[in-house]
């Protein structure tokens, strides 16, 4: 397959992209909140859970993986890039090292992980990784975040974006706004618009062939301590405008994260964007908590029963698959859950 055959089915009409890429330290405190231990034989039972749901085949285009988790072998048999291969999905890795402090920027972050780069991808190409992921995080508050921080974050994503393509995958390229913070949806878009202006002129300085991209972005949302509350509707438009004018038309998919919105919102606003969505992108999701915390309590009550953990996960999966067609409603969603 090509890089944009790829990309177009990570992106599918109907599907999306998991992200069960939490690092060891993340999923600890996921874990922690239902009161689970965090060992390796846990992680990769609640994971390979998912993976051999029957939502693998219908809603779900690609898995985000971590390092611990591609090189897995499941109790099932197969490892886990095969499990997921096996069901139609397509394994991806995140390759990024974390948001590390920004040198000369107070409070601000710049994503690392280029050194050694070239070389992990290999491995993990080898490993059956057909995509990759790498997200660079913005704050907003009345200083951020700086021109320092958007030009920093846009070169190591375009550098990494590069790279990831010469290793014959796809770079899913992650520009996170973040929605923490006081500040209004209007702010909200004007740094998203500039966010994503710098990181396609870096893209572009780099060669990176646009039509060989997955773009995941934030929505445009007020932030999370705002007063001024925005309507589903209102989202949707401000995403959409933002997106139209600040990506090029040669990038196939766009896939959301879900960005500490609850699980419901997520699907909500997606659905609205997609039912205004007149653009030539695919318009999908890429969540990690969006489609995992109903699964996560289910997993937290018995760790043994595949079937209620599978059962949460799969309402969830076909919710968010709807939602990317523009065809989630109020009462698919009470009417699937009960």
């Amino acid at each position: 397959m090509t890089l944009n055959e790829i990309a177009k089915k990570m992106c599918a009409k109907g599907k999306g992209i998991l992200a069960a890429d939490e690092s060891t330290g993340t999923i600890a405190k996921r874990f922690k909140s239902i009161n689970v231990e965090n060992l390796e034989k846990n992680r990769l039972k609640f994971r390979q859970t998912l993976f051999n749901s029957s939502a693998m085949k219908n809603y779900i285009g690609g898995v985000i993986l971590f390092d611990e988790t591609i090189k897995q072998k499941t109790t099932l048999g197969p490892t886990i890039p095969e499990l997921i291969s096996k069901h139609g999905a397509i394994p991806g890795i995140k390759v990024d090292k974390g948001a590390k402090p920004l040198a000369g920027s107070n409070d601000e972050t710049v994503t690392e992980g280029l050194d050694g780069l070239r070389e992990r991808l290999q491995e993990y190409y080898d490993l059956g990784a057909r995509f990759t992921k790498w997200r660079a995080v913005y704050k907003i508050s009345n200083n951020f975040p700086s021109s320092q921080s958007i030009k920093s974050n846009a070169h190591a994503l375009a550098r990494y974006a590069a790279l990831v393509q010469e290793a014959k995958m796809v770079p899913i390229v992650e520009p996170e706004v973040l929605m923490n913070g006081s500040h209004n949806i209007e702010k909200c878009y004007q740094i998203t618009a500039d966010v994503l202006d710098e990181c396609f002129n870096e893209l572009e300085i780099h060669k990176v062939d646009l039509k060989g991209i997955v773009l995941k972005p934030n929505m445009v949302l007020p932030g999370s301590e705002c007063k001024d509350k925005s309507t589903p509707e209102e989202i949707a438009k401000k995403t959409m405008d933002c997106l139209k004018k600040n990506v090029p038309s040669d990038v196939p998919g766009i896939a959301f994260l879900s960005g500490g919105q609850s699980e419901i919102n997520s699907s909500k606003n997606l659905n609205e964007i997609n039912k205004i969505n007149d653009s030539k992108f695919l318009i999908t999701f890429s969540y990690g908590r969006g489609l995992q915390a109903s699964a996560l309590k289910e997993f937290g009550k018995n760790q043994d029963n595949d079937a209620k953990i599978q059962k949460a996960f799969n309402h969830r999966a076909k919710m968010n698959g709807l939602s990317s067609k523009g065809e989630w409603t109020e009462d698919l969603e009470k009417e699937s859950a009960a």
